[in-house]
């Protein structure tokens, strides 16, 4: 098995592979599809086994969490290799994130329930089909709007999950070539703290990102050689009774910090073919449909906004690339 270590606020997984939860501007639910939002700045991340006596009897000493806000957003960042990539499982409230399907450990091709890192260097949400995305939105356990919830009718899992996986041996270099280097973090932005409750993933708006095809075939890639992480989400009351420690304050809202004519980005590669949405996926309603179903009204935060050219970035290549 590959060791599973924490570094700063990146979980490391063997020698290359490593995932960030990054803070982000939670898109307008609106119907309209938005470009990538910026990173602003990276979730703390504990091991479950330094607070054992403060954590869930349920919880393993091998696991992690992090703290959220309910309609906080986020989006997973990935360190890797583009000389010895890894491919990784994602899984929220053990539902695959790729494929819909509940979480099974273990790489298919029919649908491809994976994905190749660091050629995908992020995911933003769920799959849904046609280089779309619906945003990661933390919301409360038990409300009826996790994804989770909304495939399985219960809400018991919670959290994040992933299992990461070696190439066989030979299939590619094993030594870095001269150069290497590894994305920066972004620097998050300091706005007022507003109050939470407990909390899982939901799905917000739609967002433009592709989810690439693995390039090299599902025999690449070692079964053997993997290992499994799993990461709860707690809300800032839960992290503080745990910590000691008041959680990261809230982003600026997607509309305020447009207004000022900060920088959103989209990720160009022709070269990458996008897999098949998932069906099931597609059918999990947002947090605005629910909102409007059970009280007619949506949030002031999901009023449409209008992103201009000029604050446009277009990525091109391969990463390292901050966002």
């Amino acid at each position: 098995m590959l060791n599973v270590r924490l570094q700063g606020n990146r979980i490391h997984v063997g020698d290359r592979f490593a995932v960030s939860f990054q803070r982000t501007l939670r898109i307008p639910d609106d119907g309209n599809q938005y470009p990538l939002p910026p990173g602003l700045g990276l979730l703390p991340i504990h091991p479950v086994a330094k607070y054992r006596r403060q954590a869930p009897d349920w919880w393993h000493d091998d696991e992690f969490f992090i703290p959220m806000y309910q309609r906080e957003a986020m989006w997973l960042g990935f360190d890797g290799a583009d000389w010895k990539p890894n491919a990784v499982q994602v899984g929220v409230g053990g539902i695959d994130a790729i494929s819909g399907e509940a979480w099974r450990p273990g790489l298919t091709t029919s649908p491809q329930n994976y994905i190749v890192c660091p050629d995908q260097p992020w995911l933003d949400g769920i799959n849904t089909g046609s280089g779309l995305i619906r945003q990661f939105v933390a919301m409360p356990l038990g409300s009826g709007y996790t994804i989770e919830g909304q495939l399985t009718g219960s809400e018991r899992t919670g959290g994040i999950q992933f299992v990461v996986f070696e190439p066989k041996p030979g299939r590619f270099p094993d030594r870095a070539p001269p150069g290497t280097r590894r994305p920066s973090a972004a620097a998050a932005f300091e706005v007022p703290v507003r109050p939470e409750v407990e909390l899982g993933l939901a799905a917000g708006g739609r967002m433009e990102q592709e989810i690439y095809r693995d390039a090299y075939g599902i025999d690449t890639w070692d079964g053997s050689q993997c290992a499994a992480v799993s990461v709860h989400i707690v809300n800032s009351e839960q992290y503080q009774t745990m910590t000691g420690r008041g959680a990261p304050r809230t982003p600026v809202s997607a509309r305020v910090y447009t207004l000022h004519g900060l920088p959103w980005f989209a990720l160009y590669d022709e070269s990458r073919v996008d897999i098949e949405g998932s069906a099931r996926l597609a059918t999990v309603r947002s947090t605005a449909e629910i909102d409007r179903a059970t009280t007619g009204r949506t949030s002031p935060d999901d009023q449409p906004i209008a992103v201009t050219e000029e604050q446009m970035r277009r990525l091109k290549g391969k990463p390292p690339f901050s966002r």
